[in-house]
């Protein structure tokens, strides 16, 4: 009885729970929630000592690299998948909490989880897992290409190939989709990342000068490129100086940024490149006539359809809001829950 009661209260959620972002869709009305995967920890001293959340999403990720020692900030995803079973629950459930409005009843909704292509059970199983633990009543499991084909409109359930390529912030999944289901689904752990570290690197061995994720990501955000463009860029960058130990302040072009991504970004082109070498003949021509779709965050990044254009030979398309598309695949498919059984993942 109050099962019936609690599943006509709460609304069903779809959750993109990404490394980078978690962005939550909520039935019948749209994405209410998106904000950065992280999660502020306090640690109180004193004889019952405890550790509570200080903060998650938008406000904690402020604190990274800010944080006193009492303070531990983390990212408690990693590649796409659960690195901190624990504080991924907690987050999950502050989340859910703020995705909903009704306070008379606790939510207990059926939800629907991105999980990438490439993951093991065990990883699966950690993100079905806290899910219920975060008060979910059942939990379905989509994979991220198939919830990004849909969110990008792709004709999913058509006997045409189509090919999506989600560069989120862990890992960049390519998959060939026709008839409903996967043909092909490519995994690797670079993305969005992976891109900062390699920022980060290129400046510390070029430079001599630290810098955090946060300055990172403002640089790729601001002049990265993956493509030699007719105009150079330039920008006024703050990190420590490594021989000195003192702050300082110093130029970089973008040019010198498009060098730093190079090997992130090849490793993204070999894994497109294997996806079409393994694709059926057939759902191929398809793939030749129509182009392929990108999506996530990683699509952001200036020049990088031109650069798979240039690489494949093949139409590159960005997708209309690519940070969003996979979070409103998982929403599409949650308002068609009971027609779509095809496309749900199994275990």
């Amino acid at each position: 009885m109050f099962g019936f009661l609690s599943k006509y209260f709460s609304n069903d959620l779809a959750i993109d729970l990404g490394t980078a972002n978690t962005l939550i869709y909520v039935r019948g009305r749209s994405i209410v929630l998106d904000e950065p995967s992280v999660v502020a920890i306090r640690l109180e001293g004193g004889p019952n000592a405890k550790k509570t959340i200080q903060a998650v999403g938008k406000e904690a990720k402020e604190m990274l690299g800010k944080a006193p020692g009492s303070i531990t900030v983390i990212r408690p995803m990693k590649d796409g998948v659960i690195a901190d079973f624990t504080v991924t629950e907690q987050m999950l459930k502050q989340f859910i909490k703020k995705a909903h409005d009704s306070k008379l009843f606790s939510p207990s909704p059926r939800i629907i989880i991105c999980v990438p292509s490439g993951s093991t059970q065990v990883e699966r199983r950690a993100i079905r897992e806290s899910a219920l633990g975060a008060g979910a009543s059942q939990v379905y499991l989509i994979e991220e290409p198939m919830a990004a084909a849909i969110g990008a409109g792709l004709p999913v359930s058509d006997a045409t190939g189509s090919m999506v390529v989600d560069i989120g912030g862990g890992t960049t999944e390519v998959g060939v989709i026709s008839l409903g289901g996967m043909v092909y689904a490519g995994s690797v752990r670079v993305g969005g990342d992976k891109l900062d570290e390699a920022i980060i690197n290129y400046i510390s061995r070029n430079y001599g000068m630290m810098i955090g994720e946060n300055t990172a990501e403002n640089i790729k955000k601001t002049i990265g490129s993956a493509f030699p463009g007719a105009e150079v860029k330039e920008m006024e960058v703050s990190g420590i100086n490594k021989a000195e130990g003192i702050p300082r302040k110093f130029t970089i072009s973008s040019n010198e940024i498009l060098e730093a991504l190079t090997d992130p970004l090849n490793q993204i082109i070999s894994a497109v490149k294997s996806a079409l070498e393994k694709t059926p003949p057939e759902l191929g021509a398809d793939i030749a006539e129509k182009g392929m779709v990108l999506t996530g965050g990683g699509a952001l990044l200036r020049d990088l359809d031109r650069l798979l254009m240039e690489e494949t030979g093949l139409p590159v398309i960005v997708a209309d809001e690519p940070l969003t598309c996979v979070a409103r695949g998982c929403g599409m498919a949650l308002e068609k829950m009971d027609k779509l059984g095809s496309i749900f993942a199994s275990d």
